[in-house]
């Protein structure tokens, strides 16, 4: 049945009215009923220069000057039920003492609130835990760096130093999110002030200001402009959604906003055919919206989304399970061809024949994120990666590979906010309990029986 799931402050505009169509749930999938997407695009979707534009932060260039050059599996592709691609566990041990024992201030308190069964510490001692936080080097070594103006770094994205492209430090995004996975507590002021910030962005505030590292660029090329914001009102939504703000009109519009963006481009031929011969160049065409890390992690934080808008969830689900495209590829912004560190075309794991990624911090990041999708039974690479670092858990439950003589680096910056928690590596505990804690969070969004040692 279709309904009009309209989002108050939301502008009442087509994005919020499209759930009807995507109203295939998940449901019908694990009941065994067969689910087929159609890939044919509306003549008007296609036509309509204005609306694909407006919709794609890489629609900057027309079109005419490129051709066809490589195309992406089929997204058609069969209804696999849970475990037909690798059988998974249904129950997982969860070392509540050694993480408490091992984990810096950080992980014990998200020990307490996120894996221990109800009533295992009393609420003093998980306030207490909470208030270490607050008092922990890693947490403080961020909040120091934060602007009164609710800035990190004079920029929004930079995941990194990085004098090419104007990036003095890692910017307001990546250290927003990061401060959220130390648990720093989130009606303290370091995340007041970032919200206004963060907030403006999806407002649609003109403010040129608000254009941050880009106002440069953008002064050369006005042409940049609406792809610097749309991409800047992706990661704020998503790290607003992280906070918890799923439920505030103003989010759940933009939400609304970026599912139908996307859902148009996996119903288009594009979601096979997304790039373009551009000279020496492979180039994203600039009428494509595939998905982001940004975008994804909104839709995994905002489960009531997922259901609203359930036929795209799948369909979402199925492509990041495909294989990523293994060419490097550039986006057109303005009259410049940049290329991309937030796109996914494709599950971005890369992993030898048994199983074991070159980059585990991105590799868990991943499956935690499709986890949170319901959408980790579809994609063989994150499963059979799950499945290898599972073997490596002793018999209760703490990751223990062989030979390991430092803790596992994380190759692409992506994961900056997400990885380490524990800084401290000096010993063989600290080099295990950050991914310890990760398998034993991502079996609980999964739905395994716990059991604790």
């Amino acid at each position: 049945m279709e309904q009009d799931l309209r989002v108050p402050g939301g502008g009442g505009g087509k994005a919020e009215r499209a759930v009807g169509e995507e109203a295939v749930g998940r449901e019908a999938v694990r009941k065994g009923r067969k689910v087929q997407w159609r890939r044919e695009v509306p003549t008007a979707a296609v036509s309509t220069a204005s609306s694909s534009t407006a919709a794609s932060p890489t629609a900057c260039v027309p079109s005419a000057f490129f051709r066809p050059l490589l195309s992406l599996p089929p997204l058609d592709l069969p209804t696999v039920p849970p475990g037909a691609i690798l059988e998974l566990p249904s129950a997982h041990r969860i070392p509540l003492t050694w993480l408490l024992e091992n984990g810096g201030a950080s992980l014990r308190y998200r020990t307490y609130r996120e894996l221990a069964p109800e009533g295992y510490a009393a609420p003093e001692l998980i306030e207490a835990a909470h208030q270490a936080v607050t008092e922990s080097k890693p947490a403080l070594a961020v909040v120091k760096k934060q602007k009164d103006t609710g800035v990190w770094g004079g920029n929004l994205l930079g995941l990194a130093i990085s004098a090419a492209h104007g990036v003095k430090d890692v910017g307001t995004i990546p250290q927003y999110r990061r401060l959220l996975q130390l648990e720093w507590p989130r009606t303290g002021r370091p995340f007041k002030l970032a919200d206004r910030v963060l907030f403006r962005l999806l407002s649609r505030d003109e403010d040129p200001s608000l254009l941050f590292e880009f106002q440069k660029a953008v002064k050369a090329d006005p042409e940049a402009e609406a792809w610097a914001r749309g991409i800047m009102r992706e990661a704020a939504s998503a790290a607003l959604a992280e906070a918890g703000h799923a439920e505030d009109p103003r989010l759940r519009g933009a939400g609304h906003k970026i599912a139908s963006a996307i859902s148009q481009f996996l119903r288009s031929p594009l979601a096979e055919k997304p790039f373009l011969k551009s000279g020496k160049q492979i180039v994203l065409h600039p009428e494509a919206h595939p998905p982001s890390w940004y975008s994804v992690a909104m839709l995994a934080s905002m489960p009531n989304l997922q259901r609203e808008r359930a036929g795209f969830t799948e369909r979402l689900g199925h492509y990041l399970a495909q294989p990523a495209p293994k060419k490097a590829f550039v986006i057109q912004v303005g009259k410049k061809t940049v290329r991309p560190q937030h796109l996914i075309l494709g599950d971005p794991i890369e992993a030898d024949s048994k199983g074991v990624p070159k980059d585990i911090p991105l590799a868990l990041h991943y499956i935690e994120l499709l986890a949170r999708m319901g959408a980790l039974e579809w994609a063989p690479v994150a499963t059979k990666v799950l499945a290898r670092l599972l073997k490596d858990l002793d018999d209760d439950g703490i990751w223990r590979p062989k030979n390991l003589r430092s803790q596992p680096k994380a190759g692409n910056k992506i994961t900056h906010h997400y990885y380490p928690l524990h800084l401290d590596a000096k010993t063989t505990e600290g080099r295990e309990v950050d991914i310890t804690f990760r398998l034993a969070l991502i079996g609980k969004s999964l739905g395994w029986t716990p059991s604790y040692s």
